[in-house]
């Protein structure tokens, strides 16, 4: 019988699971009555999933937002109608000029600086942006090929992490909307050998961290492993309130709120607590706005009534 569970699970989705399967096993672990997550890692991608339960799935529109970090295998001299491993492979080119991993990581240094920053993707055939209401993924199984206008991306900074040439490991941070196997190709083209993304994993979402994760098989026996609702706020500023400027957020209205140095806190949002000492204390967020508090999403009242 599903119950009410309210958290986050930090899960460290394994390869071959879709996101939404994932969702599934930890709903059904925790026989949670509501489950979703913050953002789609595609089957051959493994790593960090945070799936919310309960309550917390009002606040995972905000990790969609967040910056991500990778730690992507890129496969050199072969091209995948995919960009990733999963693919057919469409050509093969000789990557014998590149003699061994040193004159690899000295080519590879060269090229990594130009991707790192605002950059334009071409967003792949095979992804679930849709056009005219079909995925594009259906038009490319199709053999249709669809135009697609570039999209601004920021790359904050591509790291390499091993060489065993023609494989390479590179970290990647970034921001949303990113394809990591678009940019694999796209560094295999400027090598002039082509490349597809052969592995990928998720190390880090915003400021949750894989190092916080466990995986399916450990999700019964990890610690802890339910984070509380907040966990996916704690890069919010916070800001206590008593009792009664609580139940006035919580039915919707604005509250009169002086705070100091104002000007630094100008339209930002913050997570909310209540003073009382209650089993939980984090009721919302609010924006604050010349000296107001305006309720933004707050949590249903009956968790703040849980034992």
């Amino acid at each position: 019988m599903a119950q009410r569970i309210d958290g986050v699970v930090l899960l460290d989705k394994p390869n071959g699971m879709s996101s939404q399967s994932a969702v599934t096993a930890v709903k059904r672990h925790f026989q949670a009555e509501k489950a979703g997550h913050t953002g789609t890692l595609d089957p051959m991608a493994t790593g960090l999933l945070p799936i919310c339960l309960g309550e917390a799935t009002k606040y995972s529109q905000d990790l969609l937002d967040a910056d991500k970090t990778y730690i992507a295998t890129v496969r050199f001299g072969i091209e995948t109608d995919t960009g990733d491993a999963e693919g057919q492979v469409l050509s093969e080119r000789s990557t014998a000029e590149v003699v061994d991993n040193l004159m690899a990581k000295t080519l590879l240094e060269a090229i990594l600086p130009k991707f790192i920053g605002e950059i334009e993707q071409i967003p792949p055939m095979y992804s679930a942006l849709k056009r005219d209401g079909k995925p594009l993924y259906e038009y490319a199984r199709s053999g249709v090929e669809i135009e697609r206008e570039p999209r601004k991306i920021t790359i904050y900074s591509i790291r390499l992490v091993a060489i065993h040439w023609p494989h390479v490991e590179i970290e990647v941070h970034c921001s949303k909307g990113t394809y990591i196997r678009v940019l694999a190709q796209d560094i295999g083209n400027s090598l002039g050998c082509g490349a597809h993304l052969s592995a990928l994993r998720r190390t880090k979402v915003g400021h949750l961290s894989l190092e916080q994760g466990c995986t399916l098989e450990t999700l019964e026996n990890t610690p802890k492993v339910l984070l509380p609702v907040d966990a996916l706020l704690q890069t919010l500023p916070e800001l206590t309130v008593d009792d009664q400027q609580a139940k006035r957020l919580e039915m919707g209205q604005r509250v009169p709120c002086a705070l100091n140095r104002a000007s630094q806190w100008a339209n930002s949002l913050f997570r909310i607590y209540r003073s009382q000492a209650l089993p939980q204390n984090f009721i919302g967020t609010a924006d604050w706005r010349s000296g107001v508090l305006h309720p933004r999403r707050f949590i249903a009242q009956r968790l703040l009534n849980q034992n």
